[in-house]
């Protein structure tokens, strides 16, 4: 049977952002991912949660187009999407946000923004008058208090250097980001600085899956938790109707607390 995760009534909130039904996928006769359905609304974190070897990274994997699924299929905005690579998963408004970044340390945020998608002159010449001003008016949407325009990224913080990964994936149009412990080794300032980044994001309508070990990042960012364990769903819930103890049950235990829908892969609590 294939595993709920659908919030309550989603059905009068509108066709999602994302809407995965059914996704497996099996590596050397281990399967990952089992029968699993999740969905994605328009201004919403989700949170998917689950030890290491969960299935976690593997779904989000199929959805970046990192992998193909073995079965199940994968609709945006309530159309169905083919993703056989990242580069289609970028036609359809999808980028991911790793924990590394991915960002180019010796040059400066426009550079990082438009690398391999550079403006150029009419003579053929890179236009970095151009580009930097396109990179003022994201950084004004997303980080208003940027101002370190000319520096190299290694110079900045750990949350300036989010607001840049951020700001190149939402100046190129997507509207569903994937972000990969976003808070990872950043200092209480700093994680406060994201935790405003994505209020920001959520209030231009983006959704987001969120992939985080830390259960207070996610009580803070989550609207909606998914708790994943041996490939299946444990169980989903909105963030406040769960204590975080009772996620940790799910995560741990595979237990699925009264406040939580239940998936295939749970035990009640």
């Amino acid at each position: 049977m294939a595993t709920q995760a659908r919030t309550e009534g989603s059905e009068g909130a509108g066709v999602p952002l994302v809407d995965m039904r059914g996704i497996s996928i099996t590596f050397g006769g281990i399967t990952a991912v089992d029968h699993v359905d999740v969905d994605l609304h328009a201004g919403e974190v989700v949170a998917l949660l689950g030890h290491n070897g969960a299935g976690k990274s593997t779904l989000i994997k199929i959805l970046s187009g990192a992998y193909r699924p073995d079965s199940g299929e994968i609709h945006i905005r309530g159309e169905r999407a083919d993703i056989a690579s990242p580069r289609d998963a970028k036609r359809h408004g999808i980028e991911t946000i790793y924990q590394t970044l991915a960002l180019a340390d010796n040059v400066d945020a426009a550079a990082n923004i438009f690398l391999g998608r550079e403006i150029v002159s009419r003579w053929g010449t890179l236009d970095d008058a151009a580009m930097e001003a396109e990179t003022r008016k994201v950084m004004a949407r997303l980080n208003p208090h940027f101002r370190r325009f000319k520096e190299p990224v290694r110079a900045l913080s750990g949350g300036q250097r989010q607001s840049v990964a951020i700001a190149r994936a939402i100046y190129f149009d997507a509207r569903i980001l994937i972000m990969d412990e976003p808070t990872a080794a950043l200092g209480p300032a700093e994680t406060r600085q994201v935790g405003d980044l994505v209020k920001q994001l959520k209030q231009q309508g983006i959704g987001i899956f969120l992939i985080s070990h830390d259960i207070h990042d996610v009580f803070d960012l989550a609207d909606r938790v998914v708790v994943m364990k041996n490939g299946q769903v444990v169980g989903s819930a909105a963030v406040a109707d769960v204590t975080e103890d009772e996620v940790l049950g799910m995560i741990i235990l595979g237990k699925c607390p009264p406040g939580a829908r239940p998936g295939p892969g749970a035990m009640r609590a």
